[in-house]
């Protein structure tokens, strides 16, 4: 068998783990009584027209057509909606032939990362970091190159960066709004990251893609702005998905844009759609292609999420803790009350406090907590966080 395989199937993520344990222990001293921040999965629903989308599509349209295959690269009239959503949001010159659905952001990084890497190829990712990147870009045959974080505002160690660049360098990931950080890239930031590459492409003589995974656009908090990467940087491929927007992590639905700025835009368009072919996805669920395309200018109602962000930042300062105050997704990402964050994770954890220690995301030192979770678990929490910084004070 593949030994990688292998290891991949019987390493679970620490997340994973975390998240199971809760459940095992829920069933033990009851729901209420475990405080589960391990997993962001949205707590709150879908907007209702998701639901009346999925009705009436049920309603009107013939089961075959449905639920049968569509093109590869998705539902023609889905793709069109879409992209008419992007050129009115963002000002952008986008068509249906430009965008590639896929099964969430994960699939949407995959197809990238196997459609433009020949093994050997460097993929540069800025820590703190989504931990399942490195199975993305290890399976693609390339070699991730991490920067390491920093951590007093989440931005980008251009030192460092500068350092990792070389000729090998195929793509960078950039992830803003940051899971697991809550940091926002700002626009000068990303200026200044479109202007080196740009200065090392044209060194090198060859394009170096920004990938831009952004799952978490639309979770940004009142007077933060998320810049539109296509518009800052030629060369940039925008992986979406659905999941956190619309409630819908379950569904599996996002897409690949491959700009017309990007160079060689057809070629890079068909590697990806290549990609997909060589992984086996066929074509993004079908039924929820066309949810997508009715429903891609709506969102769920995100505000929940600012106000648990503002009541846990609040409420743990007072504590003790340190949190960088996060400019959006449904993120936080203390620091650990000790240098050792698996230990402090665990600590929590025999409080039935499930926080995630920071060094698999790239970023030791810390915990992340996913306060994507209803207001209430929030406020019954406090106790058992102010417990768990007792002990250190002590």
């Amino acid at each position: 068998m593949n030994e990688q395989m292998l290891q991949y199937g019987r390493a679970r993520s620490v997340i994973r783990e975390l998240f199971e344990y809760g459940n095992q222990r829920a069933a033990v001293v009851g729901r209420e009584k475990v405080y589960d921040f391990s997993l962001g999965n949205p707590s709150v629903a879908p907007p209702p027209q998701v639901n009346d989308t999925i009705r009436r599509l049920l309603d009107e349209t013939d089961p075959c057509l449905l639920h049968g295959y569509t093109s590869a690269p998705g539902d023609p009239v889905a793709r069109g909606q879409i992209a008419a959503s992007l050129r009115r949001r963002f000002g952008v010159d986008c068509t249906a032939d430009q965008l590639y659905l896929t099964a969430g952001a994960a699939a949407a990084l995959s197809c990238c990362l196997l459609g433009l890497c020949e093994p050997g190829d460097e993929v540069v990712v800025f820590a703190p970091y989504f931990p399942e990147y490195q199975v993305f870009i290890h399976t693609a045959g390339a070699v991730m190159k991490l920067v390491p974080p920093e951590t007093e505002n989440f931005q980008i160690d251009f030192d460092a960066l500068e350092g990792l660049l070389s000729p090998k360098t195929r793509a960078v990931i950039v992830n803003s709004p940051n899971n697991p950080s809550g940091a926002v890239y700002t626009r000068a930031t990303l200026e200044r990251l479109a202007a080196l590459l740009e200065d090392r492409q044209n060194r090198w003589g060859h394009p170096i893609y920004l990938i831009s995974d952004e799952p978490y656009r639309e979770i940004a908090f009142a007077g933060v702005e998320v810049p539109y990467l296509p518009k800052l940087y030629d060369n940039t491929l925008v992986c979406y998905s659905w999941s956190k927007s619309l409630s819908l992590p379950g569904e599996r639905i996002g897409y690949v844009y491959v700009p017309g700025s990007v160079e060689d835009s057809e070629a890079v368009y068909a590697a990806v759609a290549g990609a997909g072919r060589a992984l086996g996805y066929v074509c993004a669920p079908s039924l929820l292609q066309r949810v997508a395309g009715a429903c891609c200018d709506m969102t769920a109602d995100l505000s929940v999420y600012e106000e648990n962000a503002k009541l846990l930042v609040t409420e743990l300062t007072k504590m003790g803790y340190r949190c960088p105050v996060p400019g959006g997704t449904f993120y936080l990402f203390p620091q650990s009350l000790e240098p050792d964050d698996e230990a402090f994770s665990n600590a929590a954890r025999e409080l039935d406090l499930l926080l995630v220690p920071g060094r698999g995301f790239g970023c030791p030192g810390h915990v992340r907590i996913a306060f994507c979770v209803p207001t209430e678990r929030i406020e019954r929490s406090l106790p058992v966080f102010a417990k768990l910084a007792g002990r250190y004070k002590r």
